[in-house]
Order: structure tokens, then sequence, then C-alpha cells
């Protein structure tokens, strides 16, 4: 058969005709199959031979259209997935101190109406609470207890770039990833929420409940402790939904805040989220030691939930003392991205002991500021 000149070369017509088709042909394909062409890969084996100055121009030309390549595909990606931002991976990182200094500043009116900064006594009760009860909160504390309330009924606002950051944050320190994800799919119940937007989950503890997640994974202190926690949620056999497992240590964080029950501490460190935030670490830390250490599965989290309350309740002090004395002995290890998703599947890890698919899905969860919580339940 005849063959061309091409750049110097002589070249059949069956890699003529690949050469031509090259660029329409691998639009339509993912960046790791791309570097399987032939074409490149008869430029690359040939840029081996130092002798020849055509085949390393050809190869940077190469580099430059796969450059140009995976800016196209990121960015249709983008398009496609609903991301705020050109490409994957633009929006920024976002420490809790900035999120915090967004909802001080936010006009956040609608939501604090709907807050009681305090549980309501009456009769006997007051009057035992006013005798042998907590201290009372600062007065000079009470607006920052209030902030803390209202955000945990403000909804997820995916308009709001803040909170999109949050939540991308939360992803992105938990998982390893560089880029950012769809605001919506299954990646979501592979966190631990329930279905394919997060935003239905935080009904009840509204985006207090990122917070609380965001403060842990942006402390380099906290952040391995984080990735314990989440591993333990995809065991095989100890899973739970992480995420919502969350949320249920920050319902247990505002019914001990509005019950006074750290007013103590809140006041002698002049703060209320500082306080709040090491107290959720300090439960969650709890709660993920008695899990791994008893062995417990899905099955025992009302439980044990029952037990975490009681005992944030009544002895806070001793979560805390527990918290530090597990930092000070743990080694702060380098910020590693997690490797699980291969090897713990979405379908194995919301398996229960008993390997019933089913049983874990039967598991009803209700919302932290419905009036009725089954206090045996998760959220």
């Amino acid at each position: 058969m005849d063959s061309e000149v091409m750049n110097g070369w002589a070249v059949g017509p069956d890699l003529l005709h690949s050469h031509n088709n090259f660029l329409p042909a691998i639009k339509s394909m993912p960046i790791s199959a791309v570097k399987q062409n032939s074409v490149l890969q008869s430029l690359v084996s040939k840029s081996e031979e130092p002798e020849k100055e055509p085949e390393s121009e050809d190869l940077l030309r190469a580099e430059q259209e796969w450059d140009a390549l995976e800016n196209i595909q990121t960015e249709l990606y983008c398009k496609k997935s609903g991301l705020l931002g050109v490409l994957p991976g633009q929006t920024p990182l976002i420490s809790f101190n900035e999120a915090l200094q967004y909802f001080q500043t936010a006009d956040l009116s609608e939501y604090m109406k709907k807050i009681q900064p305090t549980v309501r006594r009456s009769g006997l009760s007051a009057v035992s609470h006013l005798l042998f009860g907590p201290p009372r909160l600062h007065r000079d504390l009470h607006a920052e207890r209030d902030l803390v309330l209202t955000i945990a009924q403000c909804p997820l606002d995916n308009s709001q770039q803040v909170h999109v950051r949050v939540l991308q944050t939360i992803y992105k320190k938990l998982t390893g990833a560089r880029f950012d994800c769809p605001l919506y799919g299954s990646h979501w119940e592979q966190l631990g929420f329930q279905g394919l937007d997060p935003g239905t989950d935080l009904r009840a503890a509204g985006v207090l409940g990122l917070m609380h997640l965001l403060h842990m994974v942006m402390d380099p202190k906290i952040l391995p402790l984080a990735h314990d926690i989440f591993r333990l949620s995809q065991h095989h056999r100890q899973n739970f939904p992480f995420c919502l497992m969350s949320l249920n240590v920050t319902r247990i964080c505002i019914q001990v805040l509005r019950e006074e029950r750290v007013s103590r501490e809140c006041n002698r460190r002049q703060q209320v989220f500082a306080v709040l935030n090491d107290l959720y670490v300090a439960i969650y830390y709890h709660l993920y030691h008695v899990w791994k250490t008893q062995n417990k599965t899905i099955s025992d989290s009302g439980f044990i939930l029952k037990e975490v309350e009681a005992l944030a309740k009544k002895k806070p002090k001793d979560l805390f003392r527990q918290l530090d004395a597990h930092l000070r002995e743990r080694p702060l290890p380098k910020d590693l991205p997690l490797e699980i998703w291969t090897h713990h599947p979405a379908e194995q890890r919301i398996e229960t002991h008993e390997g019933s698919h089913a049983q874990a899905r039967a598991i009803c969860f209700t919302g932290v500021c419905e009036q009725q919580v089954q206090e045996d339940r998760l959220i």
C-alpha cells in the first residue's frame, strides 16, 4: 500500500487516518484512556531517540494538546455537575473562623426567631434547677449562645458560596479528593448522609452540623481522629453512617447547651463556640472509642447514643479530659489522603453485622428539632 510523508516520516494510510481523527475522537475519551492512544504512544516512543529533532517537537505539541484536553473535559464535567466556579477543584477550602465570620455578619433574623435558648421548666423542676442545677450562662455570652442556636436553625443553601465551601471542604478533607464533587450524588451516601442531597439531613441540626464537622477536619490536631472515625464507619461489620452519627452528636451538644450543662465551662473560658466544638469532638471520640473497643454495630447505635447523651449532661468534664488524654498520647501524623473506597465498597459499608442490607435501610431517622424524637434511633 502507498504511504505518505508526515513531518519527515513515512506514514501508512491506517496511521494517517488515525492521526486525522485523533482530536475529534479524543474529546469523547476519558483522560486515562487517552494515554493508550496509538498516535500518542508512537510520539512518546519516538521521543526516546535523542538524535532525531522532529520527535521532541511532536511530543511537545502532544503535551500541549493533552493539557488543553484536560481543561476541556474538566470544564464539561463542571457544567454538567452543577458546581460553582469554572473548573473542579477551584472552590478553596474554608476555615472554621472564616465560616463563623460569615454567620456573624449575615442576616439571620428569620432563624433567630425560632430558637429556644434554654429548656423551659416549671414547678418543682424549675425550683430544683435553680437551687441545685448548674450555674447560668453569663449575660455577656448570651449573644454567642443565641448565634450557635440560630445557625442550628439555618438550612443548607447551595446558592450561598460559604455553605458550598464548607460542604466541599468536609468532603475533600475526609476523602483526600483534590477536586470539587457534585452538589448532588451518591458520593454523599458514601460519607454517611441518607441520600443524594446532604441538605435534607440538615433539617434538624442545620448548618451547625456542618460547622462541627468543619472544625474537626480543619484542626490539624483533630483531623487524624476524624480519619479514624471515618475509617471505622466504613468497616465491613462495624459500619455506621458517619455524617448522620455526627448530626446526632451535634443534637446532643445543642441539648447540653440548652440545659446549661456546660455553662460553667463557658463562663470560665468566656466562650461558647469553642466549648461546644470541644464538646462535640469529645463526645464523638467517646462514641468512637466505645464503638471500636466493644465491637458495636449499627443495631447498638440507639443505646450508645442514650448513654453518651447522659454522660455529656452529667459529666462533660470527664469527656473533655478523655479527649485531652487521647490527643496528648497520639503523635501528629502527616495528612495523607484516605484510600478506602476500593477497599470497602458502598454495598459492603451499609450492611449490618448480620449481613442484612434491608436491616440497615430499615432504621428510622428523625429530626433533631422534631417534637417527639425517638431516642433509641439515629436522626
